[in-house]
């Protein structure tokens, strides 16, 4: 029984291997004469990853977090990216009273593929790296925030 189940798989491995891998009518001189050209991208150009936030991700919608604050307990953070390319921000001040709330309008645009800019608000940091489902406030320079409390400059979906 073992001998004839080696020479079944032995067989079948034979065949197997035997096989070029093409399939074709049967006839031995047919060839296919169209070849594909090989070309490599370059990684320095704009061609080599068209994917970015921009056209990726899904931005639109309500963010939401508390900032850090200098003077006051946090800074309660909604913001709304809109379909049309405008938002509206909220913030308020915990600790300060209902006084110290405000809202903006105004409308966002693509710094880069990965990063926005609010337009027509306060001169307060108004630009944010667009990440998978949150948005990161940078620095005045448009710098990732550093240091201890750089995971609370993030505002989630």
């Amino acid at each position: 029984m073992i001998k004839r189940i080696l020479t079944y798989v032995l067989v079948s491995g034979i065949f197997w291997s035997c096989n070029n891998g093409t399939k074709g009518t049967g006839d031995i001189n047919t060839t296919d004469t169209t070849t594909e050209e090989y070309v490599p991208i370059d990684a320095t150009s704009d061609t080599a990853d068209m994917h970015n936030a921009q056209n990726s991700l899904d931005v639109i919608g309500i963010y939401k977090g508390v900032l850090p604050c200098a003077d006051c307990e946090g800074i309660n953070t909604e913001l709304e990216l809109k379909a049309d390319s405008t938002y509206t921000l909220k913030n308020s001040y915990l600790g300060k009273g209902d006084s110290q709330s405000f809202e903006e309008d105004g409308r966002y645009v693509w710094i880069d593929g990965s990063t926005i800019e609010l337009k027509g608000g306060r001169d307060a940091p108004g630009k944010y790296f667009v990440g998978e489902n949150t948005l990161t406030q940078l620095d005045m320079n448009g710098d990732k925030i550093t240091g201890a409390l750089a995971d609370k400059y993030i505002l989630r979906k």
